[in-house]
């Protein structure tokens, strides 16, 4: 252990000494009162890492989703991060994109597509992409199904990223089938 581990560690030591001795000789004066607000901070640090933990499920309940408007359009809008999620399922699982008009394929990360139904080990990385983290080795790939909203393409071209990234691309090779890709405000607009 290097100096400064010891440091951090005799600070947390006295840091639970002091707020020990805090609770004890307070739970001597008021047992109950002490008890019930020890037992109510006890419940808030657990309802936060429940909520830290669940965080990715409970996205979609608080924050906007996209949605299917009218036939063949689909508004999305734009995240906390900037960015313009959109949900697909590709041989009926459910798969979340960033939609990237500066990328020219849909990307697949090797986990969505191994969810898939794609055999990722069995791929052959020939091809290359240049991404904001550098240059990838690529494998073409053929998505039997693709539905968004309302609709649904079949033997869509892919690739998948032998690289690491964070989430799936929804690039120019997808959305040129649609007949507008828009933004009004904050809403992705794409209709066919």
């Amino acid at each position: 252990m290097m100096d400064f581990d010891y440091m951090r560690l005799a600070y947390l030591v006295v840091l639970l000494v002091a707020l020990g001795g805090f609770v004890v000789t307070d739970f001597r004066q008021r047992p109950g009162q002490t008890g019930r607000q020890a037992l109510a901070w006890v419940l808030i640090f657990v309802a936060v890492i429940a909520a830290a933990g669940l965080w990715e499920d409970l996205r979609d309940t608080v924050a906007p989703r996209q949605q299917l408007v009218g036939p063949g359009r689909i508004e999305v809008p734009v995240s906390p991060d900037g960015h313009f999620h959109l949900r697909a399922e590709l041989n009926g699982e459910p798969v979340r994109f960033v939609v990237d008009t500066g990328a020219s394929s849909l990307a697949l990360r090797r986990d969505d597509a191994r969810r898939i139904g794609i055999d990722v080990d069995g791929l052959a990385f020939a091809g290359q992409a240049v991404t904001a983290n550098g240059t990838v080795p690529t494998a073409r790939v053929m998505i039997g199904t693709l539905t968004v909203g309302d609709i649904t393409d079949t033997d869509v071209p892919a690739v998948v990223i032998g690289g690491e990234l964070d989430q799936s691309l929804l690039g120019m090779s997808y959305l040129r089938r649609f007949a507008r890709v828009g933004i009004e405000g904050d809403t992705l607009v794409l209709e066919r």
